[in-house]
């Protein structure tokens, strides 16, 4: 091995890491390395694990009193999920799966131009247990908010808890509910948007109801309050598209306030008076789930953050 890997040994003994009954050993590493279990078997293929001293196969049952040796390669830091201590607020936390209520202005995970200061960076920190799917950097990630959007964010510590709610996403049981200020008095009380969405074709940032390959988006919404020059609206998702909001009520002709992609204006007259609007007034309020494991229905609320109801209050007729 290289000298820059690092060598880590694991004792089988009873009461201990291994429960009753045989494991294979790739499902077992990659719990216990917080892995991909197609990383943990390139691992085993390659002789980097070693059972009793011995090559073994990805598949092999490990036994109480066996002793397993990983020698892991040297991780690169772009590859590195780095805890750091973020002030985050926690909605639920149990051993299978963390709720928070995601701040504006951070992203979900790492990617490129934001390599730290994200939320899985505070859910690394919060939580010495993560899942081993979902990637290195977003181990456990189900679901996505947009940067300047808050509210809640759930996501997976365990690998069962990860398949169970990706599942639940899929086949849109999971309850969503957005709060939503956009520019404008909406006429009518409540609605429906139902316009496919797909990537645009002249923005590479941005998605558009005009698209060479839309797919299905749904978006139903009631009128909460009406304000000046603004409407403040509950939403409810169907399926959950990429900037699904923000498309849907810009292509209405009434676009998020403070959204400056789909909106450009980032301010709104009032008492002819411009005000500054410091992001885009959308706030996840709502996520409604069944525990992937304990199957008891979770129902989760995020509380509308002070920026935004500040902007609300200011817009009160």
């Amino acid at each position: 091995m290289a000298n820059k890997n690092r060598e880590i040994k694991i004792s089988i003994e009873d009461n201990s890491l291994f429960s009753a009954g045989s494991q294979r050993l790739d499902l077992f590493l990659a719990a216990q390395l917080n892995k991909t279990r197609s990383s943990v078997q390139k691992l085993i293929r390659e002789g980097a694990v070693r059972v009793n001293r011995q090559k073994v196969k990805p598949g092999y049952r490990i036994k109480v009193s066996d002793i397993i040796e990983v020698f892991l390669p040297e991780e690169k830091e772009e590859n590195r999920l780095i805890p750091q201590p973020i002030p985050v607020e926690i909605l639920y936390r149990d051993e299978y799966i963390i709720a928070v209520n995601k701040p504006p202005g951070i992203v979900i995970y790492p990617s490129h131009g934001h390599r730290d200061g994200t939320l899985m960076n505070a859910i690394a920190y919060i939580s010495d247990r993560l899942a081993s799917v979902g990637g290195p950097l977003r181990p456990g990630v189900v679901h996505r908010l947009d940067k300047d959007t808050t509210g809640v964010v759930v996501v997976a510590l365990d690998d069962r808890a990860y398949y169970g709610l990706v599942e639940q996403f899929k086949k849109r049981l999971i309850k969503k509910e957005y709060l939503v200020v956009v520019h404008g008095l909406m006429k009518e009380d409540s609605g429906e948007i139902d316009r496919p969405i797909g990537r645009s074709t002249s923005h590479r940032k941005k998605f558009s109801v005009r698209s060479r390959s839309p797919k299905e988006a749904k978006t139903y919404w009631s009128v909460l309050e009406r304000l000046k020059n603004a409407t403040l609206l509950r939403i409810r998702l169907l399926t959950g598209r990429t900037h699904q909001i923000r498309v849907h009520f810009s292509s209405v002709g009434h676009p998020v306030l403070g959204d400056s992609l789909y909106g450009r204006k980032t301010t709104i007259i009032i008492d002819n008076k411009r005000l500054k609007i410091p992001r885009q007034m959308l706030h996840a309020e709502t996520l409604q789930f069944v525990h992937p494991i304990t199957e008891e229905i979770l129902t989760l609320h995020a509380p509308v953050p002070e920026d935004m109801q500040q902007i609300i209050d200011l817009l009160k007729l």
